[in-house]
């Protein structure tokens, strides 16, 4: 575990008071990690509720800082990672659809290694974390929920646990994912409905754009309908998942976040985890 010099500027392209509070570290086996911590910029650090945030697909930890500013103000830290193939372990085939199993297998692999070496940190409260992701990060943090974990809470957007359906639908309509090559064994190893059994019933904030063209709507409502059977299932509350929707939001192929309505998603996700984490005072 260390810190790291940043090749680039996207670091420096982080505001000025996300910086002061913000440091690029290697956690687990290698994982490239921007750091975000509320008293980074003092001279202790108190431990803090945090969050591991997973970025989707060919983008990096670094992007949507106004996402983490809002956490940070409110007393929560932050630990975004980059997927494998992207960020700061780019390579030149880890964009790519065909490579996407294989990227979330991996990064669903090192999870348990990214989670002890924030323990040994010792910057943050390891009774108050959550998990969350975007699109791809969105699949990841639904197939580590079917491991064994300590998180309270979960925040995802714009993506599917229901990888099989995704990959595989039944429907005569395909998506464009489903056009691409997977094998289905790799698939189904992190499909979530396949883990269910093991998947802990705790609060859930999902969000989907209507219109998206990349994760179709229906695929994550059949996925969170199924969820919540499953949480009636554990004499758990079905409600402790809140799918929240929006429509026309202008965001790219309504995937790549959303849109006119960002500040109304990101508000919902902060009042999510303060909620979470006993800050609504």
């Amino acid at each position: 575990m260390s810190e790291y010099p940043i090749p680039d500027d996207r670091f420096a392209q982080l505001p000025q008071s996300l910086q002061a509070k913000s440091k690029h570290m290697t956690l687990g086996n290698n994982v490239p990690a921007l750091v975000i911590h509320p008293d980074f910029d003092k001279p202790t650090q108190s431990p803090r509720p945090w969050v591991l945030w997973i970025h989707g697909r060919t983008v990096h930890k670094e992007l949507d800082p106004g996402r983490y500013n809002r956490w940070v103000r409110a007393g929560i830290g932050a630990v975004a990672i980059d997927l494998p193939g992207h960020g700061e372990r780019y390579t030149e085939d880890g964009h790519s659809p065909t490579q996407t199993v294989h990227n979330l297998t991996q990064c669903v692999s090192e999870i348990p290694a990214i989670l002890e070496s924030i323990a040994d940190l010792n910057i943050f409260d390891t009774t108050k974390s959550a998990i969350g992701g975007m699109s791809a990060g969105g699949m990841v943090t639904c197939r580590a929920l079917c491991n064994d974990h300590n998180f309270l809470g979960a925040s995802i957007e714009c993506t599917t646990g229901d990888l099989l359906g995704l990959y595989f639908p039944t429907s005569p309509s395909e998506n464009s994912l489903s056009r691409i090559h997977h094998d289905r064994a790799e698939v189904q190893a992190i499909d979530t409905p396949t883990h269910l059994q093991s998947f802990k019933p705790i609060p859930l904030l999902a969000m989907h754009n209507k219109g998206d063209t990349i994760i179709p709507y229906q695929s994550q409502s059949d996925f969170i309908q199924t969820l919540r059977s499953n949480y009636i299932i554990k004499n758990a509350n079905p409600n402790l998942i809140d799918f929240i929707t929006y429509d026309n939001t202008g965001a790219i192929q309504e995937h790549a976040g959303f849109g006119k309505y960002a500040a109304d998603a990101k508000d919902q996700q902060l009042a999510f985890f303060k909620g979470l984490f006993g800050l609504d005072s």
